[in-house]
């Protein structure tokens, strides 16, 4: 039970905000309502703003609540899920509109899972998808509603099984499949193509080397294709427990997440810049290259044990050298 007067109101998925009539109802009907869920970072409520304005209108000053630990966009998301199951429902546009945000701040989630949080189809998801994609950015991949990653082109997973096979041919097939992001079946069938001399792709997916004939520019593309993809790795690296059930991680795969796109959607991207913006984007984007740059180089130094990475309340060295402390994390 917690004072009236400490929490803050929610920022609500719906658009028509409070409905006076239902409130009204509630407080009417004498009845013990149920806990509110409240973020306990900041006191805002996630999900019950209807029933903390009936418990107002009753004249009481306390209310139950359940506190909820986590960040404002799963909040977002809690607080969207929570509609659609119980009191008054969202409408289908404020539903198609937390679908939009959802999309902006979750853009790997598939559309079926996407689809569960918000009460729609994932055919109609898969439309909204469509016609947010300026403000969405593209991957190959997809999480699930299980949590599991899967990408759009499976043939990934089967050149990158194909490459560590090769590279050590006595690996064990479930090391394979780990590392490729593929089933133990997909693994094996690779290995057999490979004892027969075939490709890793099956039938009409079976990759050509058209190297010879082709243009620089489009061998860099093909080049691209063919090795492991920045979003298949990430893939790797979100299913990683010791990086997904912590703070930090979750704030680095968040970062992963913006660059891990193909080269094909930045150029959709950047083609809608406008003129007037070209310079301050390029320089921010340069400055982005930048920090990363440091980050890598810190990281392979760590690994190589030839240097630590340095704590961000550290006050030797370089400060541009530091990783950003976690107060700045988000705005990176």
């Amino acid at each position: 039970m917690v004072p009236i007067n400490s929490l803050r109101a929610s920022e609500s998925p719906r658009s028509a905000g409070e409905d006076a009539d239902h409130i009204r109802t509630l407080a009417e009907s004498g009845a013990v309502l149920p806990p509110i869920v409240v973020m306990s970072s900041t006191m805002r409520v996630i999900d019950g703003m209807h029933r903390l304005r009936a418990v107002e209108l009753r004249g009481e000053t306390e209310i139950a609540v359940r506190y909820f630990e986590g960040e404002e966009n799963e909040a977002f998301v809690l607080a969207v899920k929570s509609n659609i199951a119980h009191g008054l429902p969202l409408t289908l546009d404020d539903r198609k509109a937390a679908a939009r945000r959802i999309l902006r701040t979750h853009p790997l989630w598939s559309d079926r899972a996407i689809g569960r949080a918000t009460g729609l189809s994932a055919k109609t998801v898969g439309a909204v998808r469509a016609c947010s994609t300026a403000v969405v950015p593209q991957s190959n991949v997809r999480i699930g509603s299980d949590g599991r990653s899967r990408p759009l082109d499976p043939t990934e997973g089967r050149r990158l099984a194909g490459r560590l096979i090769e590279q050590n041919p006595s690996a064990p097939l479930r090391q394979i499949a780990a590392q490729a992001g593929v089933s133990l079946g997909t693994a094996s069938d690779v290995r057999r193509r490979l004892r027969r001399g075939e490709s890793p792709l099956p039938g009409g997916d079976r990759e050509r080397d058209t190297t010879a004939d082709t243009p620089a520019p489009a061998r860099s593309e093909r080049a691209e294709e063919i090795r492991p993809s920045r979003a298949l790795l990430l893939r790797h690296l979100s299913r990683d427990p010791s990086i997904r059930l912590t703070e930090d991680g979750r704030v680095l795969l968040r970062w992963l997440n913006v660059v891990a796109v193909h080269s094909r959607d930045w150029a959709r991207l950047l083609s809608n810049v406008p003129p007037h913006r070209v310079e301050t984007i390029a320089e921010l984007a340069r400055g982005c290259a930048e920090t990363w740059e440091r980050v890598a180089e810190q990281l392979e130094r760590a690994g190589s044990g030839a240097d630590g990475v340095p704590s961000p309340r550290a006050g030797a060295g370089d400060p541009r050298d530091r990783v950003p402390p976690p107060a700045l994390r988000r705005r990176v």
